[in-house]
């Protein structure tokens, strides 16, 4: 498992994680609702189209174990991915490392910022530079070593974040357009992206503790129904040839 005693969590980490698939109808109702408790976060308002690009690259062993943990549901497993928040390389400044573990129901996240340079040799061998002082990089590599993980899919999706008014402990974000495609790097040349629901958005909250009552009411209020929801789940099996799916894709946590 993750030797996570030397690395630091993110100070955003949240402990729980919930989410929900819903319609564009909703969406407008769930933002009104919201607003009086919820502000944009800083990357949203400071975006023109008040949405910010989130694209991840997923790490996987070649019998895709972490996609079999997660359809059996393990209480202990991790994902490996790199993100960016550019489409293009020439735009990005820095590259996002991170190691998500989970715990039963609680979830952890450790990341690390590292430059375009040194992503590029990453690419180019499979492995972080051995001089590397980073835990997260360091364990990133020993996991990487151990377990033969390769790139397998690309996520992208356009991200609406709100952070709570009064404290720091809730986050809700939405997340549109979340496609998927069978690539090998962060930046590929002309991406054919599959969208996994079309007409659906991806309501994620994120908290500490349990939910403030004002939030639950708006749970309720909207008939929210909690779905297993995993993005990367759903990547593997639109990347994914050699499986068939009578009910199309399967959403799993």
């Amino acid at each position: 498992m993750i030797k996570t005693n030397k690395i630091k969590s993110d100070e955003s980490a949240f402990r729980f994680e919930f989410k929900y698939r819903i319609s564009y109808y909703q969406y407008l109702n769930i933002k009104h609702s919201i607003l009086p408790y919820m502000k944009l976060d800083d990357y949203t308002q400071n975006n023109k189209s008040k949405k910010y690009l989130v694209r991840s690259l997923y790490y996987e062993t070649s019998d895709y174990e972490i996609y079999s943990q997660k359809m059996s549901g393990d209480a202990e497993r991790a994902k490996f991915r790199l993100r960016t928040y550019s489409s293009k390389m020439e735009q990005a400044q820095k590259i996002r490392a991170e190691i998500k573990v989970r715990q039963g129901e609680s979830l952890a996240k450790y990341s690390t910022f590292t430059s375009i340079a040194s992503y590029q040799y990453f690419i180019d061998n499979c492995m972080w530079k051995m001089d590397e002082s980073d835990p997260v990089l360091i364990e990133f590599n020993r996991y990487l070593l151990a377990k033969a993980l390769r790139p397998k899919v690309l996520v992208e999706y356009h991200r609406e974040g709100y952070e709570s008014r009064s404290d720091s402990e809730v986050r809700m974000t939405f997340d549109h357009n979340v496609r998927s495609v069978h690539e090998k790097t962060l930046f590929p040349c002309n991406p054919f992206f599959r969208t996994h629901h079309p007409f659906e958005i991806v309501l994620e909250i994120k908290c500490k503790h349990t939910y403030p009552f004002w939030l639950k009411k708006i749970i309720l209020d909207h008939g929210l129904s909690y779905i297993a929801n995993s993005k990367y789940t759903q990547s593997i099996e639109a990347s994914r040839q050699d499986q068939y799916y009578l009910d199309g894709i399967v959403i799993v946590r």
